[in-house]
């Protein structure tokens, strides 16, 4: 990722690779504030309508409902409550009693409750403003 410009579309676009993540949320601010403060996401770029972040290597990225306008995707998206149901979005090697003490500090919603689990990790279940359950982990 050296070398890159967040704010040039194209060079963001070439690099993508792999796996990405890309969230459709009410407040790209918001949201980039949560990641930071909880995980510690490094942002590249954040304006109102998008935000480009970094995380072990990973480029994840946010966008305004209002910027998919002419997409399809928003008209599956709940008119109220929570986004994202059924997905968990995983965060390994992430230590997750840090992370929920400091959702905690920031107000954000603990769902679960940071624990050892039967499949080899601890981990808990935050929920970020829009509802979106994120999940960082490290192995016991």
């Amino acid at each position: 990722m050296s070398g890159l410009d967040p704010n040039d579309a194209v060079q963001v676009g070439h690099a993508l690779e792999g796996f990405g993540v890309n969230l459709l949320v009410s407040g790209v601010e918001r949201t980039t504030v949560f990641l930071q403060q909880v995980f510690g996401f490094s942002t590249l770029s954040c304006s109102r309508d998008y935000s480009l972040l970094s995380h072990g290597g990973i480029l994840f990225q946010l966008h305004a409902d209002h910027t998919y306008s002419k997409n399809p995707l928003p008209s599956l998206l709940p008119e109220f409550g929570a986004r994202g149901g059924g997905v968990e979005l995983r965060l390994f090697d992430v230590d997750p009693d840090e992370a929920e003490r400091r959702a905690r500090e920031g107000g954000y919603e603990v769902l679960m409750e940071t624990a050892d689990k039967p499949h080899g990790l601890r981990e808990c279940f935050l929920l970020d403003p829009d509802g979106y359950c994120w999940c960082p982990s490290v192995r016991i």
